[in-house]
């Protein structure tokens, strides 16, 4: 008789660690915030719940493909992964492993606030390469919906910041 092995909450948040922003391919969707709910039922069926970063979000369905086939590389089977707007995703979601990511991957991390984004939020950012901050945002909009266009007038290199939402 073929032993079953037993998988875990954690285990599976392990491994989730692998899936990959496609936009930011340092920064894990757990490190995002993306993945907001994973669990294991007694059976040892999976339910991921994702929340978007935005409800147009181009990259959602490459998100949702990848966890699949992270889940299907380590054999699991019976699976579901759901994409959700019960909760509304938020910048204060990105753990601190991922703010140190875009850092080193020379985007501005969002910083923290509490539901409360105005213009300052926007425009006072330092420098991700020297941390000056005297910086001046060129464009709200940058790339992506979750980027805006930034300059530092110390060390004269242009950067994105991840907009705080």
């Amino acid at each position: 008789m073929k032993e079953l092995k037993t998988i875990t909450k954690k285990q599976i948040l392990q491994w989730l660690e692998e899936v990959k922003d496609p936009e930011i391919p340092v920064l894990s969707l757990i490190g995002l915030g993306v993945i907001t709910q994973v669990t294991v039922d007694d059976s040892g069926a999976v339910t991921i719940d994702m929340t978007p970063t935005f409800a147009g979000c181009p990259a959602m369905d490459y998100m949702v493909n990848d966890v699949k086939k992270v889940l299907e590389e380590k054999g699991i089977t019976d699976y579901q992964v759901n994409v959700s707007f019960k909760k509304q995703w938020s910048s204060n979601n990105i753990s601190a492993k991922g703010r140190k990511a875009l850092k080193k991957f020379g985007l501005a991390p969002p910083p923290k606030h509490n539901m409360i984004v105005d213009l300052d939020i926007l425009k006072n950012v330092n420098c991700p390469y020297c941390g000056s901050e005297d910086t001046t945002m060129n464009s709200p909009f940058g790339p992506t919906l979750c980027r805006s266009l930034h300059y530092c007038n110390s060390c004269k290199q242009a950067f994105e910041q991840f907009k705080p939402l």
